[in-house]
């Protein structure tokens, strides 16, 4: 049964195909490497292009290569098109705002829906159309200080959930209620540009350390159990997207194991649905 708009979802593809050609290029031509990443991986390796239903694309970079990015955009500001822009976790409202700690290119000229109330909270910058960026950082090879670190994490990010637009406790087990609303008092010590700097720092811990293991740093916590071997993604090989070459893990096997198990499994029907609402996108 048809549960979604394939016209909408053909703009969205295309639109986010735009944006990571665009970022293709420019890490090509500075010399930094990026990986295709979750879903936009399973395309990449299943389907050579998107997941069918999929509606938007993910890429992560390490630590090391996302600052690169980041410093050249910031300081090139004619690298990206003017209907693209680099958007950072804490240029919300001034940095007092907070979704989550994901980097995003955003594609100006579209609008996911009509503006309201919660993308005015956030001015705007939510209501469109991007990719997402995810930051792999070291992490250490010890399991104590592994899991204490990303307790940690966990910890930071519920103490920044009151700074969201709204917290939705539908999805939330009585015990996760609880946990969020014991962290939510850490609006009172903590103000939100502390926060993004908590995460950082402890993102960048083991930065330099050696050690063999890293982990996505900025993914939301329930992903935060997500391992990798840093040979997995410290090289890049190249696979077909859309009919174009673009670079992923050399070990992307490996990756999409240890997140999704078996990834070539199509899930069932009733879940082959965009994880983003198209229904009103508009592009312009």
């Amino acid at each position: 049964m048809q549960k979604y708009d394939e016209k909408k979802l053909k703009e969205a593809q295309l639109v986010s195909l735009e944006i990571l050609l665009k970022l293709d290029e420019i890490c090509r031509a500075n010399g930094i490497k990026y990986l295709l990443d979750s879903g936009t991986l399973i395309g990449a390796v299943r389907h050579k292009g998107f997941i069918p239903w999929d509606d938007d694309i993910d890429i992560a970079m390490t630590r090391e290569n996302f600052e690169h990015f980041k410093r050249l955009i910031k300081e090139n500001k004619n690298l990206l098109p003017d209907n693209m822009e680099l958007i950072l976790p804490d240029e919300y409202r001034g940095g007092e705002a907070f979704y989550d700690f994901t980097p995003r290119i955003v594609y100006l000229n579209s609008k996911r829906r009509t503006a309201d109330e919660e993308s005015l909270y956030y001015e705007g910058k939510l209501n469109h159309l991007w990719v997402d960026i995810f930051i792999i950082d070291e992490i250490s090879d010890n399991a104590f200080l592994d899991g204490l670190t990303r307790l940690k994490q966990k910890m930071i990010y519920g103490a920044s959930m009151p700074r969201r637009y709204g917290i939705s406790y539908s999805k939330y087990s009585f015990i996760d209620k609880l946990k969020v609303g014991v962290l939510s008092f850490g609006k009172y010590f903590f103000s939100m540009p502390r926060l993004f700097k908590m995460q950082e720092k402890l993102s960048r811990k083991y930065a330099g350390k050696g050690t063999k293991r890293v982990y996505y740093s900025n993914y939301q916590p329930d992903y935060l159990y997500v391992t990798l071997e840093r040979n997995w993604c410290s090289e890049v090989t190249e696979l077909m997207f859309e009919g174009h070459m673009l670079m992923a893990p050399k070990e992307y096997d490996k990756v999409l194991k240890e997140v999704y198990g078996d990834y070539m499994q199509l899930p069932p029907d009733d879940k082959r649905i965009p994880s983003h609402n198209s229904e009103n996108l508009e592009i312009f």
